[in-house]
């Protein structure tokens, strides 16, 4: 959800919607990273009778570069077909499913997958089953088991799922697009005089309760770096084929012609509140390699100049940053070529000069213990956060507000001190407003919410 609906026109094609992506170093298995890339936001559960899939008109990829150019160099191609036991019942399941091979599951998904690199394409697993939706106790009673059911173990040490998760991203939209209100600090906020607003309150968790489609790949760092580079940069993204028309004798859509890619996902938030209307359709069709024509939207960002006026007298060091219209070199670092080396010290993962809008991950840092890890990441010295990667639990929309707000500015301008506000800025929620919680092992995400049991 850190991208959904994120532009006009992907926000009609939710299917085909990709809306975060993950990259971490495994905490279980230290040898491999984990790669997790959601698509479909804001599933109601009790969504049935067609519950949420895959589309199998969609292409859907994880790509990996390991030279710093914006472009793949390993890809990850997973294609899925619907299967209907019988069409003539509009049940998707005709009693409990207690498998992935229950005959009670009336439409059930199965996934190829293919590695691409710049020599060849692989298909590395073929007819790989994904579990059911969380229905409720009835259908799918031991619902973590067919879960389990579907992790899969492939040649090469590598480990795959594909299915419906309990949504992790937390987030406060309900006030956040009220123009930028965020609720711990409303009483500072311009429109409090209109008493709108009761003072300083809790977020509420907009995503809490709702589900994701998730792939996620376990796969060893070795497979995925390249001789003397260890960091990595990763985006993911959905293609759909150039034509479709409307079958009226099968009453289907037909799809034809090559693929384009219509949706794009690297850090968090880039195109839903960095990139404007204009041009956001735009850069979901392009590869991370052609960024330096949105470069300005990143180094000038619209939002850091919105905050002072949001947020009357709370940034005036900010306020005087942006109207000096300095390009926001830390931003660029953070955001389009990783943090160089001697900006945070014992830590870099830099990938070259390209400007690239890719997660960026160094694979030599280790993943933190559970206990030390912080949810602000490298703004919280967890060099293993983001945006070193990106793991389920990290507070990215936080981590963003305080960048934005000039907080990672003196890195490359000593000289420059953020506003007092600017390193509290959040949106007042936690991990621990993910009701579903996270698992601490392989895919990560939790349970998805059932339809029965899930509040209205």
């Amino acid at each position: 959800m850190s991208s959904h609906r994120e532009a006009p026109e992907i926000s009609k094609d939710p299917v085909a919607d990709s809306t975060d992506v993950y990259a971490f170093v495994s905490p279980d298995r230290a040898d491999t990273v984990t790669l997790i890339a959601n698509y479909i936001p804001l599933q109601g559960p009790a969504g049935g009778p067609n519950f949420y899939e895959f589309g199998d008109d969609v292409r859907y990829e994880i790509h990996v570069d390991n030279n710093g150019d914006g472009r793949a160099d390993i890809s990850y191609q997973f294609r899925f077909r619907t299967q209907v036991r019988n069409p003539a019942t509009f049940l998707y399941n005709t009693g409990p499913i207690e498998s992935l091979g229950s005959q009670n599951w009336n439409r059930r998904q199965f996934y190829d997958i293919t590695e691409v690199t710049a020599h060849s394409a692989s298909r590395i697993a073929a007819g790989l089953p994904c579990p059911p939706c969380n229905i409720g106790p009835l259908s799918t009673p031991g619902y973590q088991g067919l879960a389990d059911a579907a992790v899969h173990a492939l040649a090469g040490g590598i480990t795959v799922f594909a299915g419906q998760r309990a949504e992790g991203f937390y987030v406060d939209l309900g006030s956040i697009f009220d123009l930028g209100d965020l609720r711990p600090f409303e009483n500072l906020h311009a429109q409090y005089g209109l008493n709108v607003f009761t003072g300083p309150a809790p977020g509420v968790n907009a995503t809490n309760h709702l589900n994701v489609h998730s792939i996620a790949l376990q796969v060893p760092i070795s497979r995925l770096t390249a001789k003397g580079h260890p960091t990595i940069g990763v985006w993911t993204t959905a293609s759909r084929q150039r034509v479709r028309l409307w079958d009226e004798d099968r009453g289907e859509n037909v799809s034809s012609g090559p693929f384009r890619q219509v949706s794009r996902l690297g850090n968090p938030l880039v195109n839903e509140v960095l990139i404007p209307l204009g041009s956001k359709d735009l850069w979901n069709s392009l590869p991370p390699s052609d960024d330096k024509r949105f470069a300005g939207y990143v180094t000038q960002p619209g939002l850091a100049a919105l905050l002072p006026a949001l947020y009357p007298g709370v940034f005036p060091n900010l306020a005087a940053l942006t109207k000096a219209a300095k390009p926001r070199a830390d931003l660029e670092a953070i955001l389009l070529t990783g943090i160089p080396a001697g900006l945070i010290p014992g830590f870099q993962n830099f990938t070259g000069t390209v400007l690239a809008d890719m997660l960026r991950l160094n694979t030599q840092i280790p993943a933190t213990a559970a206990a030390k890890q912080s949810i602000y990441g490298l703004l919280g010295g967890d060099l293993a956060g983001f945006p070193n990667g990106r793991r389920p639990a990290d507070d990215v929309v936080a981590i963003e507000l305080r960048a934005l707000a000039g907080v990672t500015y003196p890195l490359v301008d000593k000289s420059f001190k953020p506003d007092a506000a600017a390193a509290k800025l959040t949106d007042g929620l936690t991990p621990a407003s993910v009701a579903s919680g996270y698992l601490n092992r392989f895919p990560y995400l939790g349970t998805p919410y059932s339809g029965f049991d899930n509040p209205s």
